[in-house]
């Protein structure tokens, strides 16, 4: 397995292709990166179509972190949001306003 070559043909591709369907490059790289990663642990030989897995790998990771983001960030504001009815519901604390 050339890991080596295949970084330096696949990346800049990957990293394009995931920019045009997350709008974020920055989210875009880090997510080719572990993807990267994650083959270096998994391929004990290179796959039939190396920077499709990637795409896919990185994809799947982007798409797990926006919405880990996504549902922390609500889960924040409704802890601290003293207003909202259903807070105490959702939290993990249990001390009064």
């Amino acid at each position: 397995m050339d890991l080596d070559r295949i970084y330096r043909t696949e990346y800049g591709r990957c990293v394009a292709t995931l920019t045009r369907l997350l709008g974020d490059i920055g989210l875009a790289e880090e997510a080719v990166q572990d993807a990267f990663a994650v083959a270096v642990q998994k391929w004990d030989q290179t796959p039939r179509n190396p920077g499709a897995w990637i795409v896919t790998t990185a994809r799947n990771r982007a798409i797990d972190r926006l919405r880990r983001e996504s549902t922390r960030e609500a889960r924040h504001c409704c802890c601290t949001n003293p207003t909202n009815p259903r807070r105490w519901d959702r939290c993990a604390t249990t001390s009064s306003a």
